[in-house]
């Protein structure tokens, strides 16, 4: 049976390889995309939309009891069965069909089944009918595989058959109690969902809640979610695992023990490039694909890697950032184009480096972009840092009775840049492009006197961080 060939071959038709084909497509290329599951992927099915969905209305009621006159109206506690069908609503029953139209409407072909690399630019994809399919590359394949929940090695755990994210986000019963290992932004945010739900709820942190941002983000979350009644047990690490009846218990180094009907793992993800084939094209087999910014895997002039599987920053937006510079690139390179590779350039995703937008969407949402303090410090970076108390700005009045919120921006004072900053309170997710603007086109301080923030709303933070570093004089 005859090859068939394209000129861009792409492993995942998740948003990340959606954008890839697409932008390949746009400037004239062939392309076809290769998905062992659901096209739209992750983020569609069993991430972002219905974690977010999942979160919606517990903030929304939240929200009203924080505001006297709406307080007064709400009269009950959210509907879970209403929520979940909400999320059933959001992720199509987990059907396909409109994004496989998509794909069609787009001019990008559909092979459904598992890819493996049979040689250079040679690609097998196995059908569940047993059927097989040979794919040929002309000029590029993209590997957009995503990623996996990461179970770690500990006695028991897989016996227990632990939740992932996946199954967080699609229950269909929501369990009376829930154990969760891991404080990242996984485990804070189901944990937030689930609290609204009523479930009894431990988070289990060896660390901190939401390690790696700025310390008063975790704080204010650890605080919040106390409040909420899940159980947050800081410095403690899961030793074993078993099953007692019906009930999963975990037990931790300190000799205690905690109950459970349901466990979840949120302790880090792994690369989904175990079975891939990889080594015929010599590569490791599980491992994650380093990339220039560009996105073609060093070594190669033909092979790219996109989104989680890059482990550059395993966030969907990002990803399909990405995705739009190595689908130009592909194209570029493939009619022998002009490659605009320096920083900041069409074909490549500077971006990545410092100047990364993240919403964490527990209650208080926390909303960061660039470098937090510590780690501009170690970047060597004269900083200065401004922190402001979100509480004291006359929007926050009007927005909730007792609003509670955060702000830190991090100086470049060589430069007089920002180079991050930290939202922490009820909706400052809508704040946060307007900083990365702000980071990602290195707008001088002295010019963002002159972006005057409308009265009253949150936003008129950014007059106050201006006003605490200083107001330039001729």
């Amino acid at each position: 049976m005859n090859a068939r060939e394209y000129d861009l071959i792409v492993i995942g038709a998740g948003a990340v390889g959606e954008n890839v084909a697409d932008r390949a497509v746009q400037r004239g290329l062939t392309a076809v995309i290769v998905e062992a599951e659901l096209v739209g992927g992750e983020c569609s099915y069993w991430a972002c939309m219905p974690s977010k969905t999942l979160l919606r209305s517990g903030a929304a009621v939240r929200a009203a009891r924080r505001v006297g006159g709406a307080r007064e109206a709400v009269t009950g506690d959210v509907d879970v069965a209403a929520v979940l069908a909400r999320r059933d609503g959001m992720v199509h029953e987990w059907n396909d069909t409109s994004q496989v139209e998509w794909l069609s409407g787009a001019g990008i072909d559909l092979v459904r089944g598992h890819a493996r690399f049979t040689g250079e630019r040679a690609v097998t994809v196995s059908g569940a009918d047993g059927a097989s399919v040979d794919l040929v590359a002309r000029h590029a394949v993209a590997v957009c595989t995503g990623s996996a929940a990461l179970l770690p090695d500990i006695p028991g755990l897989r016996d227990i058959e632990p939740w992932t994210s996946r199954d967080a986000t699609s229950v269909r019963d929501v369990p009376k109690s829930l154990a969760i290992l891991g404080a990242g932004v996984v485990g804070a945010e189901i944990a937030t969902a689930y609290a609204g739900f009523g479930t009894t709820v431990t988070l289990l942190a060896r660390s901190g809640v939401l390690g790696g941002m700025e310390p008063f983000a975790g704080e204010l979350v650890t605080t919040s979610l106390r409040e909420m009644g899940v159980d947050v047990r800081l410095g403690v690490e899961v030793v074993a695992a078993r099953r007692d009846g019906g009930s999963a218990v975990v037990t931790l180094d300190d000799g205690s023990e905690v109950t459970a009907d349901q466990v979840l793992v949120a302790t880090g993800r792994t690369p989904r490039t175990s079975d891939l084939g990889l080594e015929t094209v010599g590569l490791e087999p599980g491992a994650w694909l380093d990339v220039d910014d560009t996105l073609r895997v060093r070594g190669s002039d033909w092979l790219y890697g996109v989104g989680d599987v890059t482990h550059r920053a395993l966030l969907t937006h990002q990803g399909k950032y990405q995705a739009r510079a190595a689908g130009d690139v592909i194209a570029a390179r493939a009619k022998g184009g002009t490659v605009d590779d320096g920083p900041w350039g069409a074909h490549v995703a500077t971006a990545d480096h410092d100047a990364v937008p993240q919403v964490t969407f527990t209650d208080p949402e926390v909303a960061s972009v660039g470098m937090t303090s510590d780690a501009a410090r170690e970047a060597g970076i004269d900083v200065q840092v401004i922190d402001y108390d979100l509480a004291d700005i006359a929007g926050a009045s009007t927005h909730a009775d007792a609003y509670t919120g955060r702000v830190r921006a991090v100086v470049d004072r060589e430069r007089e840049v920002l180079v991050g900053v930290t939202f922490v309170g009820p909706d400052v997710a809508e704040m946060l492009h307007a900083a990365t603007i702000a980071v990602v086109g290195e707008v001088p301080l002295s010019r963002l006197w002159h972006a005057v923030p409308s009265y009253p709303t949150l936003s008129e933070v950014w007059l106050r961080i201006l006003e605490e570093y200083g107001r330039p004089t001729p």
